[in-house]
């Protein structure tokens, strides 16, 4: 972006290094000078900078100026009057969040471009782009980026160095970066067409994590968006000293884009560009602010205002809530008791990571009766469904439930996109199992509403090969964003076997599955022959009876092979968590791979089994 580059090429700092970073010859961002010694330097600097800058305009000034903002060498700087002087820059909703979470990015984020082009800008600053990638279609591009943190610069070779012209035999001082090395990897794939979206997501096979917080980076390096701000007051024709008090009179404001360590060299960099293309422009500051020599610019507060000039009206604070009404607070509680049973980054996985979920009554039903919603669970526990839905990729039903719920399968915490979050964050994919094609789509669906109105993502439907879907269900779903799964293999019970299911989703990129219903899904994934696709099992159990007509959730009756019945399935490491009115039971089903083998030659001579 011009605002970035406008700060890598400072006059008379020299060229910059080879990877796009710029340090001053008597500051660096990475130097940690404070706050009064950098505004003794900027107050010093603008004297002679806006002296030398303004002499040949200095007698087209205004005769009505303030003694006060007259120089002794001529010098003009009044005082801006103006609405725009008043005004704030304007903050993207939620910046701080969301930054942190692009920064972290510990799930694919999916955005639209518009929000791809307004966020991004204020956290590039922490990446180096490697390489990009187009398909052969044209319709998609990837782009590969690195930490800026990947390792430390190394000094310029001092042959090259000197064979570099520099004006009047300065020499480039060269800093080395501090803070650690970091491996952390992404990749932003770019969609065209219909449904044109950006999905951010990280590369395989590097850190799991950055080795350093977002501070770090932003006082090693400025974002393109605070740059951008800031030559929007410079094109003004505000002094730089103006523009950076400006800045710190909200400091919440300033530290939620990026600028926690902006300094006055920074500021500087930007005007001194512009000031060289607009010699003859007339300087000035904001409203509220006076310039004077010697003294520089300070803020008038007592004041009275002029006739008709704009009041100046503090920044309003950030905030992270949502303006949604059907948004959820974000637990205050802790549900760190969760943890274990939630999906982990686990390298080369064939299949997703399965969790069972589902609220039953004391006698162990769903609901009242087949096809009849039925609320169990307590405040507490809703909130806590809605986290778990955050923290999976899918939420998979059967199509029983979606008949008889009409549910959304959203996230409606606030922070989940559509809820002041960043595009789909947090929004899990909907899928179906309708292998015969019974749901009836139609604009009027709850989950197809939730998806136009930006709050959740578009359902897949899952249908077996004899599945009838009409060509009107099918443009309806994919101009939602959804589509369909066909599934060709069958159980002996002629149902879809699930690890087909399960392998289509995650051919399709979905790591994490949350199956919330209804029963018979439930109980089918509950037989010991899917053990080796269900992870854990997480049932809410709340303080009611709703008696026998109710619908249950068991796996089918086992017996041994005498004829004797026997135990169906007994979950592994269960924990039991009070939450509000309810209990909530948590435990493993599927055992984990051990670790590979030690080499046979290795592991033989360790425990003396050589043969000699």
């Amino acid at each position: 972006m011009e605002a970035a580059a406008s700060t890598e090429k400072e006059p008379e700092t020299g060229p910059p290094t080879a990877d796009g970073d710029v340090e001053m010859g008597n500051v660096t961002a990475a130097a940690g000078d404070t706050s009064e010694d950098e505004d003794s330097k900027l107050q010093s600097d603008i004297q002679a900078q806006l002296a030398a800058e303004t002499q040949d305009s200095a007698a087209a000034q205004p005769s009505n100026s303030t003694s006060e903002e007259t120089s002794q060498t001529g010098l003009v700087v009044s005082e801006a009057t103006d609405h725009d002087s008043a005004k704030s820059y304007e903050v993207p909703p939620n910046i701080a969040r969301i930054r942190q979470e692009m920064f972290e990015l510990r799930q694919p984020i999916e955005l639209s471009l518009e929000e791809y082009n307004l966020y991004w800008p204020f956290i590039d600053n922490v990446w180096v782009k490697q390489r990009s990638s187009t398909t052969r279609d044209k319709t998609a591009t990837s782009d590969y980026y690195c930490c800026r943190q990947r390792k430390q610069p190394a000094r310029r070779n001092e042959e090259k160095a000197q064979g570099q012209p520099y004006p009047e035999g300065r020499r480039r001082q060269r800093a080395v970066r501090e803070g650690p090395v970091c491996g952390f990897q992404i990749k932003v794939v770019k969609t065209e067409g219909t449904f044109a979206s950006v999905t951010i997501s990280r590369q395989t096979n590097c850190s799991a994590s950055h080795s350093h917080d977002l501070d770090h980076m932003d006082k090693v390096k400025r974002n393109s968006g605070l740059l951008s701000f800031i030559k929007q007051e410079a094109e003004k024709a505000y002094i730089p000293a103006s523009i950076l008090a400006k800045f710190r009179e909200d400091p919440d404001a300033l530290a939620a884009i990026g600028g926690r360590f902006l300094t006055g060299v920074d500021v500087r960099n930007i005007c001194a560009k512009w000031r060289a293309a607009n010699p003859n422009a007339e300087l000035k500051t904001h409203q509220g602010y006076l310039f004077q020599n010697g003294i520089g610019v300070y803020k008038v507060g007592s004041r009275p205002a002029r006739p008709g000039a704009a009041q100046i009206t503090p920044q309003p604070k950030i905030t992270l809530t949502s303006h949604a009404p059907d948004a959820l607070a974000f637990p205050s509680f802790s549900l760190e008791f969760l943890q274990p049973y939630l999906p982990t980054r686990e390298e080369n996985r064939k299949f997703p990571h399965v969790t069972l979920t589902y609220a039953q009554s004391m006698d162990g039903k769903i609901s009242l009766a087949p096809g009849v919603q039925t609320v169990l669970s307590g405040p507490e526990s809703k909130l806590m469904t809605h986290y778990l839905r955050s923290r999976h990729d899918a939420i998979l039903i059967g199509v029983g439930t979606a008949l008889a719920d009409n549910p959304g399968l959203n996230c409606r915490l606030e922070g989940a996109g559509g809820y002041g979050g960043l595009g789909k964050m947090w929004q899990p994919r909907p899928v179906i199992v309708d292998p015969t094609g019974r749901w009836p789509i139609n604009p009027e669906c709850r989950i197809l509403k939730t998806a136009l109105a930006g709050k959740g993502k578009a359902p897949w439907v899952v249908v077996s090969p004899c599945a009838n879907i009409s060509a009107d269900r099918i443009l309806l779903l994919k101009k939602h964003g959804g589509d369909f799964l066909r599934i060709s293999e069958f159980n002996p019970s002629w149902r879809l076997q699930w690890s087909t299911i399960f392998g289509a989703l995650a051919a399709e990129g979905i790591n994490s599955i949350m199956v919330e219903g209804g029963g018979v899904v439930l109980s089918e994934l509950l037989n010991p022959e899917y053990e080796d696709f269900v992870d854990s099992v997480i049932v809410t159990v709340a303080p009611t009876y709703l008696g026998r007509g109710g619908v249950g959730v068991a796996p089918d009756s086992k017996r041994d092979e005498y004829g004797k019945p026997k135990v169906s399935l007994k979950p592994k490491e269960p924990k039991w968590h009070a939450l509000g009115q309810d209990v909530i039971m948590c435990s493993k089903v599927r055992v984990p791979p051990p670790p590979p083998p030690i080499l046979p030659g290795i592991e033989d001579a360790a425990l003396g089994l050589s043969g000699e």
